[in-house]
């Protein structure tokens, strides 16, 4: 009777130790897949980074727009090329970089949401498109005109080239960010953390929220905060009846 519950236990032992080691091969497989990824993607940006960089003077006049810029030291121009040159590696390399987080994370995620994120990356990367986009054509000029109107009434205006690309990132990169609302909104639905009620009960608070986000990411004028929350209000809007028609639609499913 001892003997036998010797081999049980030496038996279950074993076990443990066998689900010990598959949990650590299973540990050292996702670092490896995780390093794979993360090779790629820092390579892949650095590509278009060391491209952007090269063809400085074929792109640089897009960003500049005739504005007449100051240096204020030899660093200055370096962080300038740096920095705009890394914001555009940046956009170039995001469907790249997504392809590749996808790839990472994909064992991990069911059936539902593997087909979410296939079906809808496209989308994700063209609403970061024409996030960037608004605040590059429309956020950007109109405040850049109005506040330096502002300040040329008193002061001669002067914008050095450090302050003029933080002003430049400022007013698309978070934009870019906020045109994924939809997207998120159709995410969470997805996978049962929002429905179009909630959106709709909480809508009050969503714009007081949207309009201190506007305010957080635009410049300190009126016009600015007015130009970013009208288009996020109506992202909001647009998030809600997404949602819903989705619920129609699994509703018809079933």
């Amino acid at each position: 009777m001892k003997s036998n519950q010797k081999e049980l236990d030496k038996v279950l032992l074993l076990q443990e130790k066998e689900a010990d080691q598959r949990k650590k091969m299973l540990l050292v497989d996702h670092l490896a897949v995780l390093r794979k990824q993360l090779i790629k993607s820092v390579s892949t940006f650095f590509l278009f980074f060391m491209i952007v960089f090269v063809t400085i003077n074929s792109w640089f006049p897009y960003i500049t727009r005739g504005h007449e810029l100051i240096v204020l030291g030899p660093l200055e121009v370096v962080k300038f090329y740096m920095s705009v040159s890394a914001a555009l590696a940046f956009g170039l390399a995001l469907p790249f970089l997504c392809h590749f987080l996808w790839q990472f994370v994909s064992p991990g995620l069911n059936e539902k949401e593997n087909h979410f994120l296939r079906l809808y990356s496209p989308v994700m990367l063209l609403l970061f498109i024409l996030g960037i986009s608004f605040g590059y054509f429309v956020v950007n000029p109109i405040s850049f005109n109005f506040l330096t109107a502002l300040g040329a009434v008193n002061f001669k205006v002067m914008v050095s080239a450090e302050e003029y690309v933080n002003f430049l990132l400022m007013t698309t990169v978070p934009l870019g960010l906020l045109f994924e609302l939809p997207i998120v909104a159709m995410f969470l639905a997805a996978i049962g953390l929002l429905t179009a009620e909630s959106m709709r009960k909480v809508r009050k608070w969503s714009y007081l929220l949207l309009a201190v986000v506007s305010a957080l990411i635009t410049p300190p004028d009126f016009i600015s905060q007015l130009i970013v929350l009208i288009p996020m209000g109506l992202l909001y809007e647009c998030s809600i009846y997404i949602v819903r028609r989705a619920e129609r639609r699994m509703m018809a499913a079933e």
